[in-house]
């Protein structure tokens, strides 16, 4: 029996456990990624664990989501973090060089290799071959410090692509017609790995398109073999040498799959307020529209904005609509500008933002009051764009410019004849806004620099022995980590600050959450299905860690929330019956008894026993040898530091 590319790459970077499907594996990690939203909290868990400088073969700290500087917290972040960075051996990618998978993709991705990242679009790298995972910080650190990565053995699901897309059907309509099939929830514990003869048809930035929104499935990651296109992508990026051809055995067996003919996908948009509510153009109809923005990790690369570029020129956006246009790199930009394609954009109207997340991560372009907006992002979730009754349709580069100059949703077919876009043989390279960490001899003279507003990592301690407390807060179904830990210009520059962010925790749900938590000291919260799905932001774990949450008891979990609770010492329960969800309530009396005993023995199903009506409700606490033993010393840094030092007393 044959293995899948993913077996492949797994095995080869097999460090811990056995290939058994649901079962923990460690894998060794060749590289590692942070952006500046999480990478301060990174290096400060990094410098707790006290290992002197990265052990992996590449790791690269970039700065794209903070970049609006309002005040001082964010450029004091960017310091901090090109300091540590140049200490301890991190490659420092300085601001307006560009989105972190955008450019790991264009300059340091090798097919074959693993990586992590502090950033749940990570998978991007799945577009050249690589096993390339979303994972919270503490995660990241870990694996820089020379540690495995661990995840559950997955699922691998094939998706086989056949025919080719027609003109003015994009990647973007791909990714859709997989989210509409399997939903938020559908990958969750599984690879997306595609095959068939139609991969062919598709270039590197078009598979990356489609990796990199496969976050949105709930996938452990997803990836595509490395072939001819992947060679000449990398050597366009004058890499050739990484180059390694990865696919497939023909015998392969895969858990489940997915046939899509390409020819027959057609032009969609994830609507309000989910990727999976996916309709096509027909069934939404001719819909007015308010905003435009182009960019984000998903679609930002340089045959994404020529095409955009193509359908504006010559043409002027819409009076009623504000298009804004962030290309992904430095090196997307530069050759815009070189080509005449970026006067093309500015003369239709668009203005134009810099190579970083920007409006993705709520960083500016809030839509109006009530505002009909159309993204080339990954997610759509209720007031993630910054406007709480916004209306965010997430659609493709190509329907995006055509709706900008219409002023309604509109099917980019009506474009008629396509022209052909190829990639460039040379892509214009310029590594000059990524500064190299100092020589290991020079780096204990390099100074860390922090500014008032880095606090450091939350005090966590043991497992207790019981849980006695109140539910401080119960909510519902597809609950996300902006539900959680809000992003936006307001919050995102107190990532460095657990104190000060953790005020904002849950207040898009309940304002009155964090207030509550901390006079009641301790507590646990009920939620439904799905809850934490999103992005990997650890944030979303140490902020209820720093207000006293010691467990969260719900109906299921996504993948990197789970894993970050983890970390966090915070104890993932399940409800062993999802309608014991109706016998617990907000503000009720709860305790878990003999927690931290059953804990040790590797009990797995607890009772929780509800004091304010007397309801005893089983719950699941399924966790492997090496989670237990995080959670028994109250989250992966004492774990790390407790391993450490055992490791030193054995020497």
């Amino acid at each position: 029996m044959g293995l899948t590319l993913t077996e492949k790459i797994l095995k080869n970077h097999l460090v811990d456990g056995e290939f058994i499907k649901g079962s923990e594996i460690g894998i060794k990690i060749d590289q590692t990624l942070t952006q500046d939203a999480t990478g301060t909290m990174a290096y400060l868990e990094f410098e707790a664990i006290g290992i002197p400088r990265v052990k992996t073969e590449r790791s690269v700290a970039y700065i794209d989501h903070n970049t609006l500087q309002n005040g001082f917290e964010n450029a004091d972040d960017h310091r901090f973090i090109g300091s540590v960075a140049k200490k301890h051996g991190i490659c420092f990618s300085r601001p307006g060089n560009g989105i972190c998978h955008q450019v790991h993709l264009e300059r340091f991705g090798i097919p074959g290799k693993t990586l992590i990242g502090s950033d749940s679009h990570t998978p991007t790298g799945g577009g050249i071959g690589m096993i390339a995972i979303g994972a919270g910080g503490l995660d990241v650190a870990v694996a820089m410090g020379g540690g495995a990565y661990y995840i559950t053995y997955p699922k691998i699901v094939k998706v086989t692509l056949t025919g080719k897309l027609s003109p003015w059907v994009a990647a973007k309509d791909v990714i859709l017609e997989v989210l509409k099939r399997m939903t938020v929830k559908g990958g969750v514990g599984k690879v997306i790995e595609y095959g068939g003869e139609g991969v062919k048809t598709l270039t590197v930035p078009e598979r990356a398109t489609i990796t990199n929104m496969g976050a949105e499935l709930g996938a452990t990651t997803s990836i595509f073999p490395s072939d001819d296109v992947t060679l000449a992508f990398l050597k366009a990026q004058n890499r050739a040498e990484v180059w390694t051809e990865l696919k497939a055995d023909d015998d392969a067996v895969y858990d489940e799959e997915i046939h899509i003919d390409l020819s027959s996908v057609v032009p969609m948009a994830a609507c309000p307020h989910s990727p999976d509510n996916v309709k096509t153009v027909a069934e939404i109809g001719r819909l007015k529209i308010d905003q435009v923005c182009i960019g984000s990790c998903t679609n930002s690369s340089f045959i994404d904005m020529m095409k955009v570029a193509t359908i504006l020129k010559g043409r002027t956006v819409h009076p009623s609509v504000s298009l804004s246009i962030a290309p992904g790199s430095k090196q997307v930009l530069n050759m815009l500008a070189s080509n005449g394609a970026l006067a093309d954009m500015i003369d239709a109207g668009a203005r134009i933002l810099e190579s970083a997340c920007g409006p993705c991560i709520g960083m500016g372009q809030s839509p109006n009051s009530g505002g009909v907006s159309l993204r080339t992002f990954n997610r759509n979730f209720e007031g993630r764009s910054g406007t709480k009754d916004g209306q965010i349709y997430l659609v493709s580069p190509e329907m995006a410019a055509i709706s900008a100059i219409k002023g309604y949703l509109t099917d980019p077919r009506e474009l008629g004849n396509m022209p052909e876009f190829h990639l460039p043989h040379q892509f214009k390279i310029n590594d000059n806004m990524v500064e190299p960490p100092a020589d290991e001899k020079d780096m204990d003279g390099i100074e860390t620099l922090r500014g008032p507003n880095i606090q450091p990592y939350p005090v966590t301690s043991p497992l207790l022995d019981d849980i006695a407390c109140k539910v401080s807060l119960k909510v519902g179904d597809n609950i996300t980590t902006d539900h959680i830990m809000p992003a936006g210009a307001k919050i995102l520059p107190l990532r460095s600050n657990i104190p000060a962010i953790s005020m904002h925790c849950f207040t898009v749900c309940d304002e009155d959450f964090p207030k509550r938590a901390k006079q009641l000291g301790i507590s646990i919260i009920v939620g439904g299905s799905n809850y934490g799905q999103g992005s990997s932001r650890e944030h979303a774990a140490l902020a209820p860690l720093y207000l006293g949450i010691k467990a969260v008891v719900v109906k299921s979990f996504a993948r990197i929330h789970r894993a970050n609770l983890i970390n966090a010492g915070i104890l993932p329960l399940t409800f062993v019956n999802e309608a014991d969800y109706d016998r617990i309530g907000q503000g009720d009396d709860v305790v878990l008894e003999n927690l931290r005993a059953d804990i040790e023995s590797g009990k797995s199903e607890l009772t929780l026993i509800n004091r304010s009506n007397g309801e005893e409700i089983p719950v699941l606490c399924e966790l492997t040898g090496r989670t237990r033993d995080i959670i028994l010393a109250g989250g992966l840094l004492d774990y790390t530091r407790l391993s450490l030092t055992s490791d030193a007393g054995k020497n």
